[in-house]
């Protein structure tokens, strides 16, 4: 169906963060610092996680993935609102809107179930590390993998059929950085109540109940790791402790910005800075810092560099 049969507007307005060009200098500066530690980030995990045999476990693909996913996520936004930092006028045309929405929501719920199958993940290493292997083998972990892209797909075609229906006459100006379906909504030439109710139930109740679902078993497991000793304790409630603090980071600010009604509230530009840029950008940090194992990649990584390069100046 094409849109414009729909809609007299073509292109959207973004408002972005400031009016003032000063204080949207020091934006594109900060962030694109923010943007490059991202994917100089997660790329570096999806290097040393395929190239270390050793890392070459459960835990460690999903957690490839989900640095992938968080390089995708953030490339989705911040390098078109770089771009509009330093021009005086940042539009988007109607398809160009759409496929963006349909790809932040695509990733973004990608990114949900993955978390999801890692809380999964975790349960199992810790009650059964018997059968873990067994359990969670190769194939295992790509049907979820496959079954956690399947659902962001149907997650995603939900908002974008939802939306493309929508008569938009005008005004046409964005109050965000980037397309989403609160700020879109907002725009349509009719009554969207009960669309806001199908939205709000289909973003926000599910996130939610997906953080509490993942905060129960993280709970459940926390409980469950009395019962082990001072050493597997240890290691395992640092992992934990990684996963519980992702998971918030994510599901926290998705919950404020989609489990209510779509009306703008001065904490929301921020909020979306910190769920499109930050959460991305730690993740890598938060999983790393706290990871012997990828560390000692990290090393290796860096010594094999240091022989092919003193091998090439030989």
């Amino acid at each position: 169906m094409n849109p414009a049969n729909h809609s007299q507007v073509t292109s959207f307005v973004f408002l972005g963060l400031s009016q003032i060009w000063e204080l949207r200098f020091l934006f594109f500066i900060v962030f694109s610092a923010v943007y490059l530690m991202t994917i100089t980030g997660n790329l570096l995990i999806v290097v040393l996680v395929t190239s270390d045999p050793r890392l070459h476990t459960t835990m460690y693909f999903l957690l490839r993935n989900l640095s992938f996913l968080d390089f995708c996520y953030s490339s989705i936004t911040v390098p078109r609102m770089l771009v509009d930092l330093l021009s005086h006028s940042p539009t988007i045309s109607f398809g160009g809107c759409l496929t963006q929405l349909f790809f932040f929501h695509f990733i973004g719920g990608i990114k949900i179930f993955l978390l999801t199958v890692m809380a999964y993940d975790r349960y199992i290493a810790i009650s059964q590390p018997l059968r873990y292997t067994l359990i969670m083998n190769h194939t295992v972990c790509g049907f979820l993998m496959a079954a956690s892209w399947v659902g962001g797909f149907i997650h995603s075609i939900v908002q974008i059929g939802l939306t493309v229906r929508l008569p938009f006459c005008g005004p046409n100006q964005l109050d965000n950085f980037y397309c989403d379906v609160p700020q879109l909504i907002k725009l349509a030439c009719t009554d969207t109540f009960v669309l806001e109710l199908l939205m709000v139930s289909n973003n926000g109740l599910v996130t939610l109940v997906g953080f509490l679902v993942l905060l129960g078993s993280y709970t459940a497991l926390l409980v469950m790791l009395k019962s082990h000793s001072q050493e597997g304790r240890s290691k395992a409630l640092s992992t934990c402790a990684s996963h519980i603090a992702v998971v918030t980071l994510i599901f926290v600010p998705s919950i404020y910005i989609y489990a209510r009604p779509f009306r703008t509230f001065p904490m929301d530009k921020a909020v979306c800075v910190l769920y499109t840029m930050l959460t991305p950008m730690l993740n890598p940090v938060i999983y790393t810092l706290r990871n012997k194992d990828v560390i000692s990649a990290m090393k290796k990584l860096r010594k094999r560099q240091n022989c092919l390069l003193n091998h090439s100046e030989h």
